[in-house]
């Protein structure tokens, strides 16, 4: 395995960590939110959810790419 694949790999991995947080996130608060409101319906439910699993996937793939950026920063010294 190359490096730019074990990279593609940590990303895939961030990426799925994020849309569980996400997901969990969108469940635990949207779902209530919309209950608390009356207006809970299926597609209702799997929409927020969804949305929260797309925001933390996205979320968690900047977040290791802005770890990435520093970490590469901090490795190569400034001329």
């Amino acid at each position: 395995m190359t490096e730019d694949d074990k990279d593609i790999v940590k990303q895939t991995a961030a990426a799925g960590v994020g849309a569980g947080v996400g997901t969990a996130g969108g469940a635990s608060v949207g779902v209530l939110e919309l209950a608390a409101s009356g207006s809970v319906t299926a597609l209702s439910a799997g929409v927020v959810i969804g949305v929260g699993a797309l925001a933390g996937a996205l979320l968690g793939l900047a977040g290791y790419r802005a770890y990435q950026r520093v970490k590469s920063k901090q490795a190569t010294p400034e001329k």
